[in-house]
């Protein structure tokens, strides 16, 4: 038997889901740990960070306050973190990126 609330239409009539109720079975953590390894790849070359992508590797090892989850890490700074990749022209990771964005955040 399958919750009613996995997957429920935002609207009748609608194919996409209301994402407040469809988090069940997406493994949020697991994407946001993965999409924390696509935003490394490129912030741990010393040629590819700034004084924002130290702060950022600060923040995520608990150095600047309480160690936050990857996934709370991740919504807090999708915009830089979209910036990040489109200067790179990673359309793997903005893919990515836009999954869990729109299924996770």
């Amino acid at each position: 038997m399958s919750c009613p609330c996995e997957n429920k239409p935002a609207v009748p009539g609608e194919d996409k889901p209301d994402r407040y109720v469809s988090f069940i079975g997406l493994d949020c953590d697991a994407k946001a740990t993965r999409l924390m390894g696509y935003i490394r790849h490129y912030i741990d070359q010393p040629e590819h960070t700034n004084a924002f992508w130290e702060y950022f590797k600060q923040k995520a090892a608990g150095e600047k306050g309480p160690q936050p989850d990857d996934l709370f890490l991740v919504h807090c700074h999708l915009n830089q973190i979209r910036e990040l990749f489109e200067h790179h022209q990673d359309a793997e990771a903005l893919a990515f990126l836009d999954k869990v964005e729109q299924e996770c955040c």
